[in-house]
């Protein structure tokens, strides 16, 4: 009897939270909203990290159940709040974001997490009948790093699982120390960041320091291939929001992706959450470079069409996987 195919998978780490409008209450954090894109392309991650015994936490869990995920790296703290982050609307169409302190996300135990990993594996192994291939990336941001609890937890990921490491920088103010950011470099393998995060990557690890990130700028390219020498990276990925995206490898190739059409601008809210879902699946699928920067930028500008950072019908995404598939 031929075995089963062991699919790809991913491990997420992070905030699940809600961004919280008073009179509406949005799903969302960047590690959620890459975990649960990746589930909808059919790769669910094992996504670790923690809620109350709330009702928020409630609302968080049914969305673990309706991309069909795993629910073994979601640890529960009774008496602890769900991760809320208070939106404000400002006069000019605007918004203020107030990332509350001492949120379940920030109290992820070492333990259970370890634990979840190794039966993951083993139910995977069991379903298919054959051993299963480590996961294909490890995602992590900087914001459940905030705490030394979170670092903590993060660091017992990393020394236990040996995968690709994915960094989204993804920095709000307040919320990470430098330090946090050099230990996050360090360990990474590919980092994402957008033009602003870059500028100040350059300010803080950069001989050169550029006051721009104009991808066409030759200090651009000797600071990234800097920072890629100095913390070992195999690539850094800029995302340029309406110009797309580039990518700069540890051999000195650049790689271009121009803009995605986007027919209806609705928000912009998940579309770095977006790219790097596609990125993440078409690398673990082997598409080639060029080809994973285009489908992540194509559908970076899909999500720019709806309301939110991912669809509330996840048939959304039968129609992105069956023409990418139709294509290999």
């Amino acid at each position: 009897m031929k075995q089963a195919r062991v699919a790809a998978t991913a491990v997420v780490f992070g905030e699940a939270l809600v961004d919280d409008f008073g009179d509406l209450q949005v799903i969302g954090g960047a590690p959620f909203n890459v975990a649960r894109n990746l589930a909808g392309f059919g790769m669910p991650p094992l996504m670790v990290t923690r809620i109350g015994g709330d009702t928020l936490g409630a609302q968080l869990r049914s969305e673990f159940q309706r991309f069909g995920m795993s629910q073994a790296g979601l640890q529960e703290g009774p008496g602890e709040a769900t991760g809320r982050v208070q939106v404000e609307r400002t006069g000019d169409g605007s918004h203020r974001f107030h990332i509350l302190p001492d949120q379940a996300y920030d109290k992820v135990q070492p333990e259970p997490m370890l634990s979840a990993l190794a039966g993951w594996k083993d139910r995977r192994e069991a379903a298919s009948g054959t051993q299963a291939p480590g996961p294909a990336a490890v995602y992590f941001g900087t914001l459940a790093q905030r705490t030394p609890q979170g670092r903590a937890a993060l660091q017992a990921l990393l020394q236990a699982c040996k995968a690709p490491r994915y960094l989204d920088l993804n920095l709000r103010d307040g919320q990470a120390t430098e330090t946090t950011v050099f230990d996050s470099l360090c360990q990474a393998d590919t980092l994402k960041v957008n033009e602003e995060e870059l500028v100040q990557l350059f300010d803080w690890y950069a001989h050169i320091s550029p006051g721009t990130a104009d991808m066409d700028s030759l200090d651009v390219r000797l600071a990234c291939a800097e920072l890629i020498t100095r913390f070992s990276l195999a690539s850094i990925i800029v995302t340029l929001g309406p110009r797309g995206a580039v990518h700069y490898g540890a051999g000195g190739e650049v790689t271009a992706s121009g803009p995605a059409e986007v027919p209806r601008m609705v928000d912009t809210v998940g579309a770095g959450d977006a790219f790097s879902a596609v990125y993440l699946y078409g690398s673990a699928q082997g598409w080639p470079l060029a080809l994973t920067m285009a489908r992540a930028n194509a559908f970076a500008g899909a999500i720019c069409g709806i309301a939110g950072a991912v669809p509330q019908d996840t048939a959304f995404y039968q129609t992105w996987t069956a023409r990418w598939h139709s294509a290999a």
